[in-house]
């Protein structure tokens, strides 16, 4: 039986970090298939939340400054919580160089 050794456990824990979508967010590429993925389960929270990590990963202030919204708004918006209006979500994805396609299923 292996004893467990706490210090070890602390310094694991330590090193971990929560995840962060918007730091691999690169390219308009990698953008694109984040976001239709996200549109595939088609629940609008983790839209919000997939659109947010991609405009953290742009930067906020200049997508605040590209749509017109404040920095709040965009951030309120773009939460697990937020619920964009259809205008704030295609200012989004303009600002973002992005566009809704509509495909039959």
């Amino acid at each position: 039986m292996e004893i467990i050794d706490e210090a070890r456990i602390a310094k694991i824990r330590a090193m971990t970090m929560p995840y962060d979508g918007a730091k691999y967010l690169k390219t308009p590429k990698q953008i694109a298939a984040y976001l239709e993925v996200s549109f595939e389960d088609g629940d609008p929270q983790i839209i919000a939340m997939a659109l947010g990590e991609i405009a953290r990963s742009k930067g906020m202030t200049t997508l605040a400054k590209k749509t017109g919204l404040s920095r709040e708004a965009l951030y309120t918006a773009l939460s697990e919580e937020g619920n964009p209006t259809l205008t704030t979500l295609l200012k989004v994805m303009s600002a973002l160089g992005l566009h809704l396609k509509a495909e039959a299923s």
